[in-house]
């Protein structure tokens, strides 16, 4: 990436159960590190879902904090994708102003610049979206400010690494037995 402001980003595999990113945010929390940017999103399997956490550089080493989320429990697996060749995205809606002909025609050649398209457009605003480079989607922002943001959301950074580098787990989650030798009411994976 190439950004002012340098950033590690960390991707972490975590049991999909309640309670699992309040420990994960309650460890920064601790720790007082600023999370910049933190996704949480389903896997291709149902017992895991996929942490994206982008820290500021700053005073940090990234494999420390790789090593304490590690300590966690329900985190499986975690690797520092900012360290090797990766690639990321960062999903942005904005609405703009879109009240005359001069707004709509600026609007349509900043889409042409950019991986940007309008995805509704009424008589007084307009939707922007793009999905890009966080370093793109800032600059895509900055292009559409003159014609008045009103409302703006971003999804956050998710990473993944490039080529044959995968992050992936044949972890199974432990399924509890009761004392007569059945399995309990929890749902079993991958059975």
């Amino acid at each position: 990436m190439s950004e002012s402001r340098a950033k590690h980003i960390l991707v972490a595999l975590v049991e999909n159960k309640p309670g699992v990113l309040n420990r994960v945010v309650s460890m920064f929390r601790r720790r007082n590190f600023n999370v910049d940017s933190l996704t949480v999103g389903r896997t291709h399997k149902p017992h895991m879902s996929r942490m994206t956490i982008v820290l500021e550089s700053g005073r940090m080493d990234p494999r420390r904090v790789a090593l304490n989320l590690l300590k966690l429990i329900n985190v499986i697996d975690v690797t520092v994708v900012s360290q090797e060749p990766y690639v990321s995205r960062d999903l942005a809606l904005i609405k703009v102003r879109a009240n005359d002909a001069y707004s709509r025609n600026t609007l349509t050649q900043i889409c042409d610049r950019y991986p940007a398209r309008i995805v509704d457009i009424g008589p007084e605003v307009a939707i922007l979206e793009i999905a890009a480079q966080e370093d793109i989607v800032e600059a895509l922002i900055e292009d559409v400010k003159p014609l008045g943001i009103v409302e703006l959301v971003r999804t956050g950074v998710v990473a993944m690494g490039r080529g044959v580098r995968i992050l992936d787990t044949d972890y199974e989650p432990v399924v509890p037995v009761t004392a007569n030798g059945h399995t309990s009411q929890y749902q079993v994976y991958g059975v």
